[in-house]
């Protein structure tokens, strides 16, 4: 559904929001920092998920404002 991945100096910074709702779950929000799980929330409510879509893409705008790149 959503997917980003950055790259700098050998460092991989990855944030995602999966649909999980074919398992009746809701959507998975995921932060990783080289492949280890530093924010991980599932959320059943969409206006929880838009809310943590936002904050990725503050993050992620600050990250390519320092260097980080997609491939």
């Amino acid at each position: 559904m959503f997917t980003k991945e950055l790259h700098q100096q050998g460092h991989i910074r990855t944030f995602t929001v999966s649909d999980r709702r074919q398992d009746g779950s809701g959507w998975e929000i995921r932060a990783e920092e080289d492949n280890r799980v530093v924010k991980q929330a599932l959320y059943t409510d969409w206006h929880r998920v838009e809310r943590a879509l936002s904050v990725f893409n503050l993050q992620i705008g600050e990250l390519e404002d320092r260097g980080w790149a997609t491939r």
